[in-house]
């Protein structure tokens, strides 16, 4: 049985979404952030890192949510999964892209304009992040004209680790009304009944 450590509220979402499309059993763990829970010995035996997720399966223990789902699509195999080395390249491509084009700033977008209490939100960091992600998700946008999912014309484990990423700028209709190939991505990609279901876990 796999298990993934963390909540709904948090990015072991991703990996929930990933090991239901793919139909892998598992067992979420609950590690509560706000009561301190992945910063106590025995999580941190699981991920020295103290964050959220953690993944473990046969021996094998992970951080990193993105690197989870790609390790479940090439476990599991399948349509998620890559079919040659050439769409391996191509996920593990997409993937880094969107943790270093684009997540640092979708984030502050989530941040100021809904995570955080009213007292902490500064829109004006939001739209500065607003700003920078015109640039990145310009290149999505530009490929989703071509193309209805990011790798091998299919849906695959690159669409759930870029749209998980991609997902915060739905707070920021202004941009995305910039950007409809994108908006019209996320919205078939986000409402699948797979990814609608993993937050209710």
């Amino acid at each position: 049985m796999i298990k993934i450590y963390g909540t709904k509220q948090s990015r072991a979402t991703r990996v929930i979404w990933a090991a239901l499309e793919l139909g892998l059993p598992h067992e979420l763990i609950h590690v509560d952030r706000v009561a301190g829970d992945h910063k106590k010995p025995d999580f941190l035996k699981i991920n020295p890192n103290g964050r959220i997720p953690a993944l473990e399966d046969d021996g094998l223990v992970m951080f990193e949510s993105l690197a989870m789902t790609l390790y479940l699509a090439k476990k599991a195999g399948g349509p998620l999964a890559p079919k040659d080395l050439k769409e391996d390249a191509l996920m593990t491509m997409w993937t880094l892209w969107g943790v270093n084009e684009v997540e640092p700033h979708s984030v502050q977008v989530l941040y100021h304009r809904m995570l955080w209490p009213e007292d902490k939100r500064d829109e004006k960091k939001a739209l500065e992040a607003i700003e920078i992600l015109r640039a990145p998700l310009a290149v999505l946008e530009s490929h989703l004209a071509h193309h209805d999912y990011v790798v091998g014309d299919r849906f695959t484990v690159a669409d759930i680790n870029v749209a998980a990423v991609c997902a915060y700028a739905r707070l920021a209709p202004e941009l995305l009304k910039t950007l409809p190939h994108i908006e019209a991505y996320l919205n078939r990609v986000l409402e699948r009944p797979h990814q609608l279901a993993s937050r209710k876990v």
